[in-house]
């Protein structure tokens, strides 16, 4: 039965469990592997989050990933073909690292504009994200990897997202909520998450909307996994719908499943329907073959020794993002290429080569002395004793590289990494947004004898959001970077940084320290136990370590490493972690405490644990000696941070260095975005400003350089209060590891900006008609209804600074002409056609929206509603015909009385252009009852 996806042999199968084994196959093993069955064939599934890249079984810079741009900014393409371009490509990353299983997309909506996450989610509409959603699917599955739809449903803001209860009434639900849901279960998605939150009393693990709409009218046929440590109730999410509950070894199932089942209290049948779709997805993954035998097992001549299992993280946690470190220098990868072949999958760019797994080091003398058996007492010293470690399994405090499923072992042909980066950067320029051009992009390279790069994310950009989507990129071009390589030695590229963002302190990076012990960029890992003895050492490339690795009776964590001061002045080092911490500079002690856990959220405990920091004063060029410590604590996590940030520059003069280099060039070039403050997971944004003093950055050198180009770098809406005084304003959203190459792209006229708007932008928080995260006594009510995004903006009457669907391209754009079909049949799709004439002087690419309003009376509906969409392309002069399929959905709404779909026969708008706000063509088509 090798490879078997015969339902009758699956339910053989079935039947040689018995229910303890059963219900052990419905927890996983691990953080990210479910359990195998050896009796049955059933290996190991590996699972890994997404969308941002497929990072695999553990956090460890040395292993990287390719990072893509944010899920906004997939969702700004609109153009399903590019998106499951990419979709194959996060395939060929689960293939390369063994992942079974890649956590993506995200199917939420952008509901207000403070929501943290919505660089993880494509939009504020249910059409678009469905479509969008439905695209990444197919692409992940044509490649044979498992896609998951997340998180299910309703779970659009952070703020208290373990345990909000969201109110929301059925129509909306389904109207909204749900539908880009089941866009994805119509693509043949093979697993959908449940989210934290609960909907209308039930949490989301337990709610019986994982019966009905998704297992019963949609016919979902896949496995539906909880969120990481979502299941609370193990009786009540048994008898729901939950197939599987991560991670593992431990959960609220197990044995007091068992035992309901014994008694009664839930049934058997609900047990094995559960099996039963692991043991399809097992199939489909080729993790199901011969009983005893590991499916794509290697003979023993090609089999290589087998490593340790990888330390993992505490059963209860999550894992989460890195923020990625960039260089302005060259655009070089962060570890060396090994000469493994990797997989090559049809059509679909790889990596070239992976990064070879660590090799053991030599015991060093570790910072402040040896520590030995024969050197207890001093040991002592260096690591006040404290409580061990309980509460994380010894099988998972282990050391070693992750095991790599056998079905997944790399094919020996390669495909080029230069592809991946290519795709890549092509996909940076097409969800590039050009907000406004007052006739300064594209800019002629050719007149350029001075560029000036102005602020702090043009060498340290925002690649990616933070949380547990993130990934360690296999290196990241910086908008300095790219513009550098664009424009050659011939033209003068200026830096300067400006006055500061207000960003936290970055982890310690390889490009500012070394590893004492060896010399090489990086710092210095050791785990101690609680007599300050040495369990384990290893160099490690940065300063951000989520997941140290944890020998059995490990106590502490220590970073160390010789930083280098590039500027004299007051630096800012920090800890990260919870329980007692500590800093010493040159063996005295600078930070101190104890730092009890304030929160259980997992984005926080295992991703981004708060860092306590101090103020030190270096020298620039003197190496000292940053020691820093954290001992483990029952349920604080194992995450351990060390940060350092050298002294800010005073505003006045940064600004004004700024400005007199704006006015001396011929190009000024102006990048500004959000933080680490703010767009993640985790927590919700209390506004919309960039931070620190960009805005009276950018005030000041447009001023002084009215042509100046701003480069706008958030994952969601900021205010741009500038916006009317710039030249031209562009929007990369996160954009991923090569959006410094695809900027400039962009700015020199090679690609033209193809992003359009998934999301409104207002000019002001104040304007925006929805903007409540905050639960009151643990219930947030979705109060407006239907009515979100351009919707609510429609309804209310209110103008934003840009409108979703909005964005310019190089050339401009006449609307000429609309037709629309004598006679629509309710239940049916029909297709509209638009005219467009392409009025400017370069070849271009036009987005037709097309969207519907009415008719008039009961029920309500929102003012317009996207229905369709298509794109056309068009040189000077042409004019271009395009056809707009609108499904018959579009027309549809769920009646409650009835508990079903209904179609309003009667007239219908039907509006045509190039934003929800931009509409010049109008149509009115009548649609009757069908017969």
């Amino acid at each position: 039965m090798s490879g078997t996806d015969d339902a009758a042999e699956r339910e053989a199968l079935l039947g040689k469990l018995t229910l303890r084994e059963k219900v052990r196959l419905l927890t996983g093993a691990t953080t990210w592997r479910t359990r195998a069955e050896p009796a049955l064939g059933l290996r190991e599934m590996v699972l890994s989050d997404g969308p941002a890249g497929v990072r695999g079984q553990s956090w460890d810079e040395r292993d990287p990933a390719l990072l893509l741009p944010s899920a906004s900014a997939l969702g700004a393409l609109w153009d399903e073909d590019m998106v499951e371009r990419l979709g194959g490509l996060l395939a060929a990353e689960a293939r390369r690292k063994g992942v079974d299983v890649v956590l993506a997309p995200t199917l939420n909506l952008h509901r207000t504009p403070l929501g943290g996450r919505h660089f993880e989610c494509f939009s504020e509409d249910p059409w678009l994200t469905g479509r969008t959603g439905a695209a990444l699917v197919r692409g992940i599955q044509a490649h044979g990897v498992a896609a998951t739809a997340k998180h299910y449903v309703a779970n659009d803001s952070e703020t208290d997202r373990l345990t909000v209860d969201v109110r929301v009434s059925e129509r909306v639900l389904r109207e909204v909520y749900l539908a880009p849901f089941e866009a994805a279960v119509e693509a043949g998605v093979r697993v959908v998450m449940a989210g934290y939150n609960g909907v209308d009393g039930a949490t989301m693990t337990a709610s019986p909307l994982l019966a009905e709409p998704l297992k019963g009218e949609w016919g979902f046929e896949g496995v539906v996994v909880s969120d990481w440590g979502a299941v609370r109730n193990g009786e009540e999410s048994a008898c729901a719908a939950l197939d599987l509950a991560m991670p593992g070894p431990e959960s609220a199932w197990g044995e007091a499943l068992v035992r309901a089942v014994d008694e009664g209290r839930v049934s058997r049948e609900a047990v094995d329907e559960k099996v039963r779709r692991l043991l399809a997805l097992a199939a489909v993954r080729g993790a199901l073959g011969e009983p005893g035998v590991a499916p794509g097992a290697p003979s023993a001549a090609e089999r290589e020794p087998e490593p340790e299992p990888e330390p993992l993280l505490e059963p209860s946690c999550v894992s989460g993002a890195p923020v990625s470190v960039s260089d302005s220098g060259a655009q070089t990868s962060l570890v060396p290429a090994a000469a493994d072949p990797q997989p090559e999958l049809p059509c679909v760019p790889v990596m070239s080569s992976s990064d070879p797994q660590p090799q053991p080091e030599p015991q060093p003398q570790p910072p402040g002395g040896p520590a030995t058996r024969e050197s207890r007492s001093e040991a002592r010293t260096q690591a006040p004793c404290g409580p061990p470690m309980h509460d994380v399994p010894a099988a998972e405090r282990r050391a070693g590289p992750p095991r790599v499923p056998a079905a997944a072992k790399p094919a020996p042909e390669r495909a080029g990494r230069e592809e991946a980066h290519a795709l890549l950067r092509e996909a940076v320029a097409a969800s590039t947004v050009l907000l406004c051009n007052r006739g300064v992009l594209p800019i002629d390279p050719a007149r350029l004898r001075t560029v000036a790069v102005i602020g702090e994310h043009a060498v340290r950009p925002r690649t990616q959001g933070g949380g547990s989507a993130g990934v360690f990129p296999e290196r990241v071009v910086t908008p300095l970077d790219g513009i550098r390589d664009a424009l050659g030695d011939g033209v003068r590229v200026v830096h300067v940084p400006g006055p500061s963002t207000g960003a936290p302190a970055a982890p310690l990076a390889p490009d500012l320290c070394t590893d004492p012990v060896t010399g090489e960029p990086g710092v210095r890992l050791r785990v101690l136990d609680p007599e300050g003895l040495e369990l384990l050492t290893e160099h490690r490339l940065g300063g951000r370590q989520l997941e140290p690795p944890l020998p059995p009776g490990a106590h502490t964590v220590e970073i160390a490493a010789l930083l280098l001061p590039r500027t004299s002045g007051p630096w800012t080092l920090g800890v990260g972690g919870f329980g007692r911490l500590s800093v010493a500079v040159d063996q005295r002690v600078v930070l101190q405490g104890e730092f009890d856990k304030q929160t259980d959220d997992p984005a926080v405990v295992h991703v981004n644990p708060p860092v306590h920091d101090a103020t030190v004063h270096l020298t620039a060029g003197r190496v000292v000696s940053v020691v820093a410590r954290r001992e483990l604590a029952p349920g604080t996590g194992r995450a351990t941070v060390v940060t350092a940030a050298p002294p800010h520059p005073e505003d006045g003069p940064a600004l004004a260095e700024a400005v007199r280099a704006a006015r001396d060039a011929d190009a000024a070039i102006v990048v500004v975005g959000t933080t680490e403050h703010g767009e993640s997971e985790g927590c919700d944004r209390t506004d919309l400003g960039l931070g620190g003093r960009q805005d009276e950055l950018v005030h000041a050198v447009t001023a002084a350089a009215p042509h100046t180009v701003v480069v706008v770098n958030s994952g969601g809406p900021v205010e741009l209060p500038w916006r009317a005084r710039a030249g031209a304003v562009l929007l990369t959203w996160f954009p991923g590891q090569e959006g410094g190459a695809g900027l400039a792209d962009v700015l020199f006229g090679r690609a033209e900006p193809g992003g359009r708007l998934p999301t409104t932008w207002p000019a002001a928080l104040a304007d925006a008609p929805v903007t409540r995260t905050r639960p009151e006594n643990g219930h947030l009510d979705y109060a407006e209804g239907l009515h979100i995004g351009y919707r609510a903006w429609a309804r209310h009457d209110r103008e934003p600074a840009y409108w979703f669907g909005h964005g310019l391209g190089f050339t401009t754009w006449a609307y000429d002409g609309l037709r629309v079909p004598d006679d629509i049949v309710a239940g049916e799709s029909f297709t509209v056609r638009v005219t467009v004439r392409n009025t400017g002087p370069r070849r271009g690419r036009e987005v037709v929206q097309v969207y519907l309003a009415g008719p008039p009376g009961p029920p309500d509906r929102p003012e317009r509603w996207l229905a369709g969409y298509a794109a056309v392309t068009a040189e000077p002069g042409e004019r271009a015909t395009v056809d707009v399929r609108i499904p018959a959905r579009a027309l549809r709404h769920w009646a409650e009385d009835a508990l079903a779909w209904r179609t309003r026969p009667g007239p219908y708008r039907v509006l045509a252009g190039s934003s929800a706000g931009a509409l010049p063509l109008t149509a009115t088509a009548s649609v009757r009852a069908a017969r």
